[in-house]
């Protein structure tokens, strides 16, 4: 069989085993995550239970560097401390290290037994645990698969010419073989993976033992490395916890092939053959670096921070200069119909600020950015601003002075501005959420939902712009096509979601992975529109046209 042959072969097991641990890891997270999220909160705020449970979310997701992530975004929302969340992750690694263990003995039978099972819970039943223990337990077969794939591909490598000369080279050059180790976990993002190669390449014959834990370590740098690469844009509090596990774990894999190339130690006291010798030392090496982190931890976190702390830009000072005018003046407050008309002015500000909001929002659904995540909710906080500035301006006018239209004018633009500012927590506290788990789960919505969510928005958006319109030209007609788009879209929102579970019901996995995320968007969609519909109330109330909640019969 020729190198490339062989090549693909590797390639193709290595491709297997990454995608059974996501299907196992997707598996656990969508049967087991809100259980998993609610025990987290009271075990790990004791920091000697939090490497405990870092091991067993490490078994269950079958990753530590998954585990890293989410332990991050934890300490990031303040529900564990950075310390917890270090040592969580410390115990992680561990658990990571056993699940080899667990993999490298022989697991064959299991292969087609956890195939059927898998099928059969998956495919019987629509009982939504069942279906994901299903696929947790078909992913554990393909996992044992792919090792037994992988150790077919490495075989006619034993009669390369070409590779006992590399593995020559990089015994006498253990530095490299331990950055090549650590670039190769970087790639596979998985230091299971990275282990179970060498395993195979060990169990072989086509590496050495000695080769063999150099890589190990390597294979541990590469791990510690993922983490922060991957938040390296999230807030400061998030990237504490993975930057700390770089500080311990990735520290530590350098000063231990320091130690191994200066004592060159005998390692028979780890195995009797080449692959339990790699395992252990794998497992060893977690645990030295577990016992070592827990009086070092304190330590590392003050160290984490300080470095987060340097690497976080300053916030720049907007000068004094280019801060925003303001249409609220206040010499203006002895005349009602002046007070009232910049105010006025002000809304449509906010009205201004909410359809940039509405357009970014269904933007990042399409495409999810860190960056403007962030500009969308600074956004929010300027409409906050501003309502509280136009609400105290309003209560400031000279109600004496007020003619009755004036008066109810200042009403209409006070709840006006109120329900914008509701609209803009909407989108912020509810839909931005959305956005953030549909990044986080690397999900995307099936065509036939992201044409559903994209047209609503558009209606949704069509009508913020009519509302605006009315809140300058109070236009009957504007309002009462307002309200009955209202009615029309409660319509289209029933059908929308009328679909969806039909989808839902042929299995189509896209939209089971996203119909939270579909579902809560459309209802937060129709609490906006609604919303904005009512800012129609008083122009129709005042022309005579509203009876009750309800527009009359014409």
């Amino acid at each position: 069989m020729s190198g490339s042959i062989v090549l693909v072969h590797l390639a193709g097991a290595v491709a297997l085993l990454l995608w059974a641990t996501r299907m196992v890891r997707t598996g656990v997270e969508r049967a087991y995550g809100d259980v998993l999220r609610q025990k987290l909160r009271a075990t790990m705020r004791n920091p000697f239970l939090s490497a405990a449970t870092g091991m067993g979310l490490s078994v269950a997701f079958q990753s530590s560097t998954a585990v890293t992530l989410l332990i991050g975004s934890f300490a990031g929302s303040g529900i564990v401390t950075g310390l917890s969340g270090i040592l969580a992750v410390r115990g992680a690694e561990v658990g990571s290290a056993l699940v080899v263990k667990i993999l490298s003995y022989n697991l064959s039978l299991l292969v087609p037994i956890c195939l059927i099972a898998g099928t059969v819970m998956f495919r019987t039943t629509e009982e939504r645990s069942w279906r994901q223990m299903g696929r947790i337990v078909f992913g554990v077969g393909l996992m044992i698969l792919s090792l037994e794939m992988m150790n077919s591909a490495t075989e006619p490598l034993r009669d390369s010419n070409l590779l006992p000369v590399i593995v020559d080279y990089l015994s006498g050059d253990p530095v490299t073989a331990f950055l090549l180790a650590a670039l190769i976990t970087w790639l596979f993002h998985s230091s299971i993976a990275g282990v179970l190669l060498l395993m195979a390449l060990a169990g072989k014959g086509i590496i050495h033992p000695e080769l063999a834990i150099v890589m190990v370590l390597g294979v541990n740098l590469g791990s510690s490395v993922i983490a922060p690469l991957l938040t390296r844009g999230a807030p400061p509090a998030e990237r504490v916890v993975p930057l700390g596990n770089l500080l311990m774990r990735g520290a530590g894999s350098i000063v231990m092939l320091v130690l191994y190339m200066i004592f060159k130690p005998r390692m028979d006291f780890l195995g009797a053959d080449a692959v339990s010798q790699i395992v252990n030392a794998h497992i060893l090496f977690n645990v030295i670096i577990l016992i070592a982190g827990i009086p070092l931890s304190g330590l590392v976190l003050k160290a984490t921070e300080a470095i987060v702390a340097l690497s976080t830009p300053a916030e720049p000072e907007i000068p004094a200069e280019m801060e925003e005018l303001s249409a609220l003046n206040k010499a203006a407050l002895a005349h009602p119909g002046q007070a009232l008309a910049n105010a006025t002015r002000e809304v449509v500000r906010v009205c201004e600020i909410i359809e940039i909001m509405l357009r970014r929002i269904i933007e990042l659904y399409e495409t999810p950015d860190r960056k403007r995540m962030d500009e969308l909710a600074a956004l929010d906080d300027r409409v906050d601003r501003l309502h509280a500035g136009i609400k105290l301006y309003l209560a400031q006018i000279a109600t004496g002075d007020m003619s009755e239209r004036e008066a109810a004018r200042c009403q209409e633009l006070l709840g006006a501005c109120v329900k914008l500012e509701q609209v803009g927590d909407i989108i912020v506290r509810n839909m931005l959420p959305q956005v953030q788990k549909k990044l986080k789960r690397g999900i995307d919505f099936t065509p036939e939902g992201w044409r559903e969510l994209s047209s609503f928005h558009a209606a949704v958006l069509a009508n913020a712009r009519l509302a605006f319109n009315l809140l300058v030209n109070r236009d009957p007609v504007t309002a009462r096509q307002l309200v009955a788009e209202k009615d029309r879209l409660r319509d289209v929102e029933k059908e929308t979601s009328r679909r969806h579970f039909e989808r839902l019901r042929e299995g189509t996995e896209q939209s089971v992975e996203t119909s939270s995320i579909h579902l809560d968007t459309i209802r937060d969609m129709k609490q906006i529109n609604s919303l904005l519909a009512s800012i129609a109330y008083p122009v129709l109330e005042e022309s005579g046209e509203l009876s009750g909640s309800r527009l009359r019969a014409i």
